[in-house]
């Protein structure tokens, strides 16, 4: 078994005195998604900040892989429409060759954008954009923070989908920041639920019935198997607009 990309060991964080994160621990290995979720303010952020090591911790200790290679997909970036850069060029920002940032849109589904200038790429394909520009150096960790924002719920669904495909074509770790409880239940090996400290973590079916989650969240709070359908935490089946489908059975894998 390899060793794992990255260990957290009882790490805390704080800023102007409050505390951000206290007493932390986690583990990345490669080939799982890990994702972190939690209300807005829980440090969800400054945590991928310090896995990134752009931050460094107030107490504990992280330890890196000698061979750590990141990619990193910001929350979002803004470009302004009087800047005259297309996707290719954007891309090519990273100090990478020709060659490579067009098999890097490739992989991410969208070679036809490569002369489109950025601030005109739909939501989808300035994600998938942004995607390709952290898998650039072929990295066996990538961190994507919030990677569905502002796209519609089948481009969500398809984003899923590649992240899966990313984590496997790459043999990478992933650490994903998300909101989203629809869906990124059904795309990640393993949950951390965050407010400030790790409230409960495992596996999306275990985190999901946590009081802890179910305190946060609320019995109202879904979790979506690989399936065209959802389940509420009672175990009914429910459509894609949430609407209980009578008679209706899950097969689960």
């Amino acid at each position: 078994m390899s060793s794992p990309l990255i260990q957290l060991k009882s790490v805390s964080k704080s800023f102007a005195d409050k505390t951000i994160l206290q007493n932390i621990s986690m583990t990345v290995n490669r080939g799982e998604i890990t994702t972190l979720i939690g209300p807005n303010g829980a440090g969800k952020s400054s945590l991928a900040r310090l896995i990134l090591g752009l931050i460094t911790p107030d107490f504990g200790d992280i330890t890196r892989s000698d061979d750590l290679v990141i990619g990193y997909m910001p929350q979002k970036i803004h470009i302004d429409p009087t800047l005259p850069i297309s996707t290719h060029r954007f891309l090519q920002l990273a100090n990478a060759s020709h060659e490579d940032c067009y098999k890097a849109l490739e992989k991410v589904g969208i070679p036809d954008v490569k002369h489109t200038p950025l601030h005109k790429l739909s939501g989808g394909e300035m994600q998938r954009a942004l995607l390709a520009r952290a898998i650039l150096r072929q990295p066996n960790l990538l961190i994507l923070d919030e990677p569905v924002q502002g796209v519609d719920f089948n481009g969500q669904n398809e984003l899923y989908e590649l992240i899966g495909e990313l984590r496997s074509s790459l043999n990478c770790g992933i650490v994903m920041v998300s909101h989203d409880l629809h869906l990124v239940m059904s795309a990640t090996d393993h949950v951390i639920c965050l407010n400030h400290h790790i409230c409960c973590q495992g596996k999306p079916e275990q985190v999901t019935q946590d009081p802890a989650y179910l305190d946060i969240f609320g019995e109202t709070a879904l979790y979506n198997h690989r399936h065209n359908h959802q389940h509420s935490l009672e175990g009914k089946v429910l459509d894609a607009d949430g609407k209980h489908q009578h008679g209706e059975g899950c097969q689960h894998d």
